[in-house]
């Protein structure tokens, strides 16, 4: 366990040790990484969201500016099935022969296969897909040995009769078929949900990767080798060499690592992991973010180091009157595009529409911090609220000349209080700490969410509740929180909306 350890830099920049603070704080998980020269760039799962599998650059492994998204068209990102945690899973992010490689899975269109798409500049665009309707399941990565040859290697299951196992099979990447009957490799170490299969050369051997235990707290990583990509893999005897189960450490559910070498021969590793709060069993809200450490060779084997990087503070508050000609990349949805339901309004701001289902859209931002106040300014009709999913948010609307705030709880509705709007109204939402203390001596959770309108430059409570219930330990999936806008069925019109981070974030 590594204790939390702030510093300040030659810039004035405050510093924190790798261990125990993100690279991409909020709800970014299942990493993938690849380096070209001086350049890393670095993808996660986007789940439902949509455009998908945001992408972002490096040159030092700690300071990432995001590029865009990598799945941007609906022909890549089909819309399918679009429930709370379907869409984009585990991914591979890979270079070639001077061209990227990023391999995925829509769980929305899941009898597809693998989605494989390709480009010569990471920023895009990416090209049309092709996908592997051979290889059905999750978690897809791609390798070639010297000869050229490509390995696609997949956790093969299904949803309803359960795992199969790590597969592996020689891929065409120009048609999407397999050159081999898939065949098993390396099952990993005896856990259970056995996922996420890297695979890399280093001297002589091929190492696997695979997450074991499952994305809660069991959550690891685990190591075997082989002198080729198809195996037969010997276990490193440390495994699991990387995990946070049974710990105290302030980061937990460690795991779903992918590895890169540093120009200067260096290794390192991304992975994802949590930062619980609050009374026992502790209840993480920002999803699973994703971390940066140090890689040893010891005795052939990989050995994670959590301190080796000093972790810049990020900036993560913005302001947004939605005047630029295009939405910022912050900005996506949960269903249908983002251009289908946003409109400009003809004297600034933006109205929403609804989706072709007849539901309202929704406008969304990941939320980055554990404790922030976010506002919005409406005319008119509207909602802006906090989500896990669509059965799991708090909100504050904006209806018929009053403004109501609510929560919405596993499909139950309940009014917190309401006030008169006025012509223009500001929403605000903002996460305090708990008033009460945690268990035992009370029931305080990771924080607590306030709902109020201000008017003439005074807060009106409308309602406070406890966060735990907006966390993936009791709300479950696999995403984090949104900070949401929604149209309504009256006109309305959102004018800003502005997010600020309080620090230190306790």
């Amino acid at each position: 366990m590594t204790a939390t350890s702030t510093l300040t830099g030659a810039d004035g920049k405050q510093m924190t040790n790798s261990a125990t603070q993100p690279i991409l704080s909020g709800f970014y998980p299942d990493p993938t990484i690849c380096r070209v020269g001086d350049d890393y760039y670095l993808s996660t799962s986007s789940f439902e969201y949509f455009p998908g599998a945001p992408i972002f650059h490096s040159t030092d492994l700690v300071n990432w500016t995001q590029q865009g998204h990598i799945l941007d068209r609906r022909s890549q990102f089909r819309l399918g099935d679009p429930r709370p945690s379907t869409g984009i899973y585990g991914s591979t992010l890979r270079e070639h022969d001077g061209i990227f490689w990023f391999i995925t899975t829509n769980v929305s269109d899941y009898g597809a296969g693998q989605v494989l798409v390709q480009a010569t500049d990471p920023a895009g665009p990416w090209s049309d897909p092709v996908f592997i309707g051979e290889a059905i399941g999750i978690d897809p990565d791609l390798c070639w040995d010297e000869n050229g040859d490509c390995y696609l290697s997949w956790k093969a299951m299904s949803f309803t009769e359960g795992e199969i196992g790590i597969l592996q099979a020689r891929l065409d990447a120009s048609t999407g078929k397999l050159r081999d009957a898939p065949y098993p490799i390396w099952q990993g170490s005896g856990m259970g949900a056995v996922e996420a299969p890297h695979l890399y050369r280093n001297g002589s051997y091929w190492y696997l990767l695979l997450a074991e235990g499952g994305t809660e707290r069991g959550h690891c990583v685990t190591a075997a080798r082989s002198l080729h990509p198809s195996g037969p893999f010997e276990a490193c005897p440390n495994n699991p060499i990387f995990t946070h189960r049974s710990s105290i450490d302030p980061v937990q559910n460690v795991g779903h690592a992918d590895l890169v070498q540093t120009p200067e021969g260096a290794w390192a590793a991304v992975y994802l992991g949590v930062r619980p709060r609050g009374s026992t069993p502790g209840f993480h809200v920002l999803g699973r973010e994703t971390f940066v450490a140090g890689i040893d060779w010891m005795g052939g084997w990989p050995v994670f180091d959590e301190d080796r990087f000093c972790v810049p503070a990020v900036d993560t508050a913005f302001s947004d009157d939605f005047s630029d000609a295009r939405l910022h990349r912050r900005w996506v949805v949960p269903s249908g595009e983002p251009e289908s339901i946003v409109s400009k309004a003809p004297d600034g701001g933006i109205g929403l529409s609804r989706l072709a289902d007849g539901s309202m859209g929704l406008l969304c931002a990941r939320v980055r911090d554990l404790r922030w106040s976010a506002e919005t300014v409406i005319s008119g009709s509207g909602s802006f609220l906090l989500r896990i999913d669509d059965r799991n948010c708090y909100g504050l609307t904006v209806e018929a000349g009053r403004v109501s705030g609510w929560v919405h709880l596993g499909g139950i509705h309940h009014e917190l209080g309401s006030t008169e709007a006025r012509a223009e109204t500001t929403l605000r939402i903002e996460s305090a700490p708990p008033l009460s203390p945690p268990v035992p001596l009370g029931h305080g959770g990771p924080d607590e969410i306030v709902l109020s309108v201000v008017q003439e430059g005074r807060e009106h409570l409308l309602g406070r509740f406890d966060g735990r219930y907006l966390s993936t330990e009791v709300a479950s999936g696999f995403t984090g929180r949104m900070l949401a806008i929604q149209g309504s069925q009256g006109q309305g019109t959102f004018l800003s909306m502005r997010y600020t981070p309080y620090t230190p974030q306790t």
